[in-house]
């Protein structure tokens, strides 16, 4: 059984088509983008509605998670860097972790194959 690490890319949402486009080019095929909240070095902002003040410490971004065993690991990690990278604060981070198992559920097919393999059966 291959080695699975599933990469965890917390990024700006305006960079999403741009990540998926570039993962998509060094072979990545799945992943699961979710819309979520956060904040880290940045704090969050200060804005004013209708005279009041208020801060948003809580900012948009997206997840991008996926699990890759044939693409390098460091190929995603620079793929992705050298996507994101604005020299801002803000722009993300990136998480890597080790899989030890996986199910696809629809066959029972266990470990990397239930990633790398193609078994598409039309229904």
């Amino acid at each position: 059984m291959s080695k699975m690490t599933k990469i965890d890319i917390i990024a700006r949402p305006e960079k999403l088509e741009e990540l998926k486009g570039a993962l998509n080019a060094i072979g990545v095929q799945g992943m699961t983008v979710s819309q979520v909240f956060g904040c880290g070095l940045q704090k969050g902002h200060t804005e004013v509605y209708r005279g009041q003040e208020y801060s948003v410490n809580l900012l948009p971004m997206i997840k991008l998670e996926t699990v890759v065993c044939e693409v390098l690991v460091e190929d995603v990690l620079e793929t992705a860097r050298q996507t994101l990278q604005t020299g801002r604060v803000g722009d993300g981070k990136i998480f890597v972790y080790t899989i030890d198992d996986c199910m696809r559920i629809r066959t029972g097919t266990r470990g990397s194959r239930a990633i790398i393999d193609d078994e598409v059966v039309d229904e």
